[in-house]
């Protein structure tokens, strides 16, 4: 959430921001209740501070009548100010509910598009694969090898439903373990996280109200989370960090839900759109400062592309414009994996800054060096996800014969090179 005095006061860097990442809001309707907000908090505090002082003189009348009279103003004082009050809550509730679908202004780094067809490639790294034979897609493979069950997965989970099972199954331990092992040398905090989580921590990250539609919805109005960021953001909600901790670093694990609602049609076989999977995602709390936060967003984003790099898939990195950035985002990076079989680029993560515009909806703050509290900056980025990175490493490294070529990183995890009919 930004700060109203900011958006009174750059009104339309704001308008402008909103129209470059393709969200419909009505910034003009939001200050002018913001002044009826105003205009109306002034008049109920004036109110009280009168019926204080009317108190006060009760308190002291020098005759019953005295007190009769004051005690008769009071009253009608009393109503007055309930009323007023109602009338300010009431616009306290359109206002909130304005506010929170105002979008982060995007940086100036960012370009201009309507959709991911838009966003720019910054980087290419690895050697995509030429192979001598007809490639054969990931589903083909995970089938032959046994290493999936797709059709169980459907019958017993519903559509997008999948078994992993054999070496599908010990090839993602074998990526949970490396993860582990490459990312915790950056002295990241480990945590396990829910992922069933209240709503507070949802708007406070943006994921409400805007994508409600995309997220599984417990019988107690729970929600589930698609990523770690949600629960490991809603931490310190509400709390004061010692701003010596800064910055803080948590490599955060947990299992992740999406209704995937809008990809009707898309990706209906295999490994690249399911509904439940595994994520293990950094997350970053830093001082409120434009210059951290760009270092820090280019350290999550190269955390990652040197563990695929350390996988050898080759990838790209491309910088999302204006219309794929969320509400809350200042800049995001995506990283895409190459796949033969689309013989195009997937993504597999994304990292993104967002200034103080989830911690401010979160109340997460410090206190700096002269005594203000501010609300610091926060981080995130997808470390790895399974199943997806099953799709490239096993389409990138399969062989003539059928085999699959275990990465070199992960064959002490797996306990042999490669991946045949009989092993």
């Amino acid at each position: 959430m930004l700060d109203i005095k900011f958006i009174r006061e750059n009104k339309d860097v704001v308008i402008a921001g909103a129209k470059k990442k393709h969200i419909d809001v009505d910034i003009e309707a939001l200050i002018t209740l913001d002044e009826k907000r105003r205009e109306l908090q002034a008049a109920v505090d004036d109110m009280r501070a009168q019926q204080n002082t009317a108190s006060t003189a009760i308190a002291s009348a020098a005759t019953p009548e005295d007190r009769q009279e004051l005690i008769a103003n009071i009253s009608t004082l009393k109503d007055s100010l309930k009323a007023k009050e109602e009338e300010l809550q009431n616009v306290m509730k359109e206002w909130r509910a304005l506010m929170v679908l105002v979008p982060n202004v995007p940086d100036m780094s960012v370009p201009d598009g309507e959709s991911d067809a838009d966003n720019q490639e910054v980087k290419t790294w690895g050697k995509i694969p030429k192979f001598n034979f007809e490639p054969k897609s990931h589903v083909d493979l995970m089938l032959m090898h046994d290493m999936a069950d797709f059709e169980r997965g459907t019958k017993v989970a519903g559509f997008r439903g999948y078994f992993l099972k054999n070496d599908g199954a010990r090839l993602t331990w074998a990526i949970w373990h490396y993860a582990q092992e490459f990312f915790l040398k950056k002295e990241f905090v480990p945590m396990i996280v829910p992922s069933m989580i209240r709503r507070e921590p949802f708007i406070g990250t943006g994921y409400l109200p805007q994508s409600e539609e995309d997220l599984y919805k417990t019988q107690d109005a729970d929600y589930l989370a698609g990523t770690a960021e949600v629960a490991t953001m809603g931490y310190y909600m509400d709390e004061v960090i010692d701003k010596t901790q800064l910055p803080m670093k948590f490599l955060s694990f947990s299992p992740c839900f999406r209704r995937e609602a809008g990809a009707h049609g898309k990706d209906t076989r295999g490994m690249i759109r399911v509904h439940e999977f595994y994520k293990w995602e950094q997350v970053v709390l830093c001082e409120a400062n434009h210059t951290e936060s760009v270092k820090w967003h280019e350290w999550i984003n190269r955390n990652t592309e040197e563990f695929i790099e350390s996988l050898n898939i080759p990838y790209h990195t491309v910088v999302n414009c204006g219309g794929d950035l969320g509400l809350g985002q200042v800049k995001k990076y995506d990283i895409e994996l190459w796949v033969p079989g689309e013989k195009t680029y997937r993504e597999i993560a994304s990292t993104s800054y967002f200034h103080d515009f989830q911690t401010r909806r979160l109340n997460t703050r410090y206190r700096a060096e002269d005594g203000t509290m501010r609300f610091a900056h926060s981080l995130n980025g997808t470390a790895i996800p399974t199943p997806r990175i099953l799709v490239s490493i096993i389409e990138n490294f399969q062989q003539a014969d059928g085999s699959i070529l275990i990465p070199e990183v992960l064959r002490a995890y797996m306990g042999k090179n490669e991946i045949t009919k009989h092993s």
